[in-house]
């Protein structure tokens, strides 16, 4: 339902004061019982990524947590003066190392690698000066620290490294020899540029959301300090919560006066925003091509929908009725982890069924969230494994109760009903986000296609293209909602670019999504936040990635006819890791679709 996570942006620079957001890497651990030594090209490729890694991970250790790898966990995000500058700096030196690399390299899978590698630091540069030139550098600080923190006090960490995030609070708190807090710095980075007055201010939205959510995010570090036992970290965290409350202060009295009202942003900035989230076209056309997904997906539903209200009794039949009759049948907080497992557990035997991949034998985790993961990403969502040195992590289906930012008094009721259990099964869970991260970890899929090639349409296209490989299967009430989240998809690739282009008011926007999408209050507010501040562009990489897959499964069904085997193709995009859609249509073309026409029927 929503980027996977922050930590996963592919872009070096997301902000003027964010630091790089890709992570350092050890060299691949040894084979374990979730992981198997990979080819020699991989272990090539992955040699030469240390170059970009080990550029980039002095300004955003945090990742090295979050991807599962040890030696940073004492260490915390660079907001020193010029810390753009210099990681800008230290990204172009590696870029000239791997493209001297790239002339000398022979072998195909490695020097497709390092272009890879080559592209995205040259993405991430452009990305730091387009950003410096016109972005005023504001950053949830408190959020920040709440993720780094969450980063390592989690049943993923092992022991050891748990013990670093004390450490790691300290230095966030300016507790270690020679640091500042990161409230301070976050604070200079923000008033050293707040004078230019061309640099594009934040939203008075974000701001709000960010001051109302920062006691959240200390009682949840609290929380978790406590959860884990961890000695000693009380000086600590009453340091946190005396500076976080003058953080917030400042914001209120020296930002939030000055935080712009229009959510628009500039032409070049969203071409950036969708260009680094994958989509590789034009607005006007994607929007174009939205429009006409959501009328045949509308129409699609209101043919189903009698089906369904027969079935269920309901005595209206248009498809807004029967979703509100469906969400009646309101499933307690008590009994969701339950309730979602029957339906998970039910999968695997469908997708093992009808040959639509390969999954695991082990079960998948899914787990509610806490209020502070609630605060900092209200939907679902998908919390990866330790991508490198994984000894047998899964990672985690996470279903939040609620989003804090709007209070007590408006509750999602999108999300705890049977119906619609399946569908964000399937796409959380498997054949989706699940199985696409674990695939990447037990089949040896290189850091250059697991890191480097990352963008929200190769992992969110995926996701979809998955969810729509389970729907014939599915019940009718789950087949009618699945529908309804993939009208939802088309809505969002027409209405981020429209708001952000002025061709539509929030207002407008906001009826599309309750009344023809069918969303509650609750979920209307977060999608309006995602397009016009969270993530901008980020939401129409769902509908553009499955768009994408589902033109190069059509073309590859052509050109092998009755040897198609969708079993083998799904596998084989798994196979691929984080490809970008033309490179995975060229590996489709060059190597699927030869070795399938060889094959004897």
């Amino acid at each position: 339902m929503k980027p996977l996570a922050l930590a996963i942006a592919l872009t070096l620079f997301a902000a003027v004061a964010a630091p790089p957001a890709f992570a350092h890497a050890a060299p691949p651990a040894p084979a374990t019982s979730a992981t198997k030594a990979p080819p020699a090209w991989v272990a090539a490729s992955n040699a030469h990524a240390q170059v970009l890694l080990r550029a980039t991970l002095p300004f955003q250790p945090e990742q090295a947590s979050f991807f599962g790898i040890p030696g940073y966990d004492d260490q915390v995000t660079d907001l020193r003066p010029d810390n753009v500058a210099r990681a800008r700096q230290a990204t172009l030196a590696a870029r000239a190392t791997l493209q001297k690399a790239l002339q000398l390299e022979r072998d195909p899978d490695v020097r497709q690698d390092l272009a890879i590698m080559v592209q995205a630091a040259n993405d991430s540069v452009e990305a730091s000066q387009i950003n410096e030139r016109l972005l005023l550098p504001f950053a949830d600080a408190p959020q920040l620290v709440f993720q780094g923190v969450r980063g390592l006090l989690s049943e993923q960490t092992p022991p050891e490294r748990r013990a670093k995030a004390l450490t790691r609070l300290k230095t966030y708190v300016g507790m270690t020899p020679d640091t500042v807090p990161i409230m301070t710095l976050a604070r200079q980075r923000y008033e050293e540029r707040a004078g230019n007055a061309r640099l594009l201010r934040p939203t008075k939205l974000e701001v709000e959301q960010a001051l109302g959510n920062a006691e959240t995010y200390v009682a949840g570090i609290r929380k978790l300090f406590a959860q884990y036992k961890v000695d000693g970290a009380d000086p600590a965290l009453d340091a946190l919560e005396k500076q976080v409350a003058d953080y917030v202060a400042w914001v209120r009295s020296d930002v939030l006066p000055q935080a712009r009202t229009d959510t628009r942003l500039p032409p070049e900035l969203y071409a950036l925003q969708l260009k680094q989230v994958g989509i590789e076209i034009p607005p006007q056309l994607l929007i174009q091509r939205a429009r006409l997904s959501f009328m045949e997906t509308r129409a699609a539903m209101q043919r189903l929908a009698p089906l369904v209200a027969k079935e269920k009794g309901f005595a209206e039949t248009d498809y807004r009725s029967v979703i509100r009759a469906l969400k009646r049948d309101t499933i307690p907080n008590d009994q969701l982890e339950t309730r979602y497992r029957t339906v998970i557990d039910a999968i695997d035997p469908i997708i093992r069924r009808e040959g639509i991949v390969d999954v695991p034998q082990r079960p998948m985790v899914m787990r509610l969230g806490t209020e502070a993961e609630s605060a900092a990403q209200p939907a679902p969502h998908f919390l990866p494994a330790p991508l490198i040195g994984n000894t047998g992590q899964q990672g985690q289906f996470v279903l939040p109760l609620g989003n804090p930012n709007l209070g007590a008094s408006e509750r999602f009721d999108d999300f705890n009903f049977p119906a619609v259990a399946w569908t964000l099964s399937a796409h959380e869970g498997r054949p989706g986000h699940e199985l696409q991260f674990t695939a990447m970890v037990e089949r040896g899929v290189s850091l250059a296609r697991t890191l480097f090639a990352f963008n929200s349409v190769n992992v969110e296209g995926w996701a979809l293209y998955a969810e729509a490989e389970m729907v014939p299967y599915l019940p009718l009430d789950g087949q009618l909602v699945a529908l309804q989240f993939r009208l939802l998809r088309a809505a969002r690739a027409m209405l981020d670019p429209m708001l952000n282009l002025g061709m539509i008011d929030r207002e407008r926007a906001g009826k599309v999504l309750s009344e023809d999408v069918g969303l509650s209050p609750a979920m209307v507010r977060q999608e309006l936040d995602r397009y016009t501040f969270n993530a901008p562009g980020q939401a129409g990489s769902y509908f553009y990635g499955y768009a994408r897959i589902l033109e190069l499964r059509a073309e590859t069904e052509l050109a092998l006819g009755e040897k198609f085997d969708r079993l083998a193709f799904n596998n084989f995009l798994l196979d691929q890791g984080m490809l970008p859609p033309d490179l995975l249509a060229k590996a489709v073309r060059e190597r699927f679709v030869p070795e399938q026409q060889q094959k004897k029927r």
